[in-house]
């Protein structure tokens, strides 16, 4: 347990020698982003998430299924900007793999502006009541946002590599540490690491419920304009490192 605890701690403030620098926190503070921006999308947008695609697909064929509450090209939309998002992360990749802090901050230099734009349409619309989702031209613009936001951080976080940080999937995640425990005959299931993945999600999301609840849907994505503010200007600082861990892959 103690060796759990410091690996979770490590990953919060990682020691010099760390092959991934200080890419750990801050992709720890895109999970939150992700819980964020999927708790607006979810909860504003009307059974839609920007981030979690296989909740999009299941989404998608309840829709075409029948089932009631469910916006099919809404899903779909998700699904299709999410790749477009991921298509722009990977030629950022290819173009700056050659340094992981330059990748990291024009990564989410773009994302920020995505997600600004999303605020900025909410601020422009008004607020649906009470009990309601964005609908029409406004549900659409903000999918698309969102979703391209939410691809191109999905595709930044799995060409930086840090292992068990992938900002969107948990699955995964959730297997390894039982997979790679001791009772399921592994060796070390990194559980501190993996649990801080796992409770970035889940707080990022719980704020944005609680938001939402009260009626401050936009505050939702502010929160996460702020944080992901926080990682563009922390990658500044590094994006001229010649350290091991922003130059040469792990």
């Amino acid at each position: 347990m103690k060796e759990q605890l410091a690996s979770g701690w490590h990953t919060i403030a990682p020691r010099p020698d760390d092959p991934h620098g200080p890419l750990s926190p801050l992709l720890l503070l895109l999970t939150v982003v992700t819980g964020l921006v999927d708790a607006f999308s979810y909860l504003e947008l009307g059974r839609v998430f920007v981030a979690n695609m296989t909740g999009n697909v299941v989404f998608l064929a309840f829709a075409l299924g029948g089932a009631s509450g469910f916006v099919w090209w809404a899903s779909l939309s998700a699904v299709i900007t999410f790749v477009v998002g991921a298509l722009l992360g990977g030629r950022i990749a290819h173009r700056w793999a050659a340094h992981r802090g330059r990748h990291l901050l024009l990564g989410s230099a773009f994302q920020a502006i995505l997600v600004i734009a999303a605020l900025v349409v909410t601020i422009v619309l008004a607020p649906p009541a009470s009990g309601q989702s964005y609908a029409g031209v406004p549900l659409g613009v903000l999918v698309v946002l969102l979703g391209v936001a939410m691809g191109l951080q999905n595709a930044t976080a799995r060409a930086l590599a840090v292992p068990d940080l992938t900002t969107t999937v948990l699955t995964l995640t959730l297997t390894g540490i039982s997979a790679d425990s001791a009772a399921g005959g592994g060796t070390n299931s990194h559980f501190g690491r993996r649990a801080l993945s796992i409770l970035t999600m889940f707080l990022g999301g719980l704020f944005g419920a609680l938001l939402v609840v009260k009626g401050h849907g936009r505050w939702t994505l502010l929160i996460a304009v702020v944080l992901l503010l926080i990682v563009v200007v922390s990658a500044l600082r590094v994006s001229s490192s010649t350290a091991a861990w922003a130059t040469i892959d792990p």
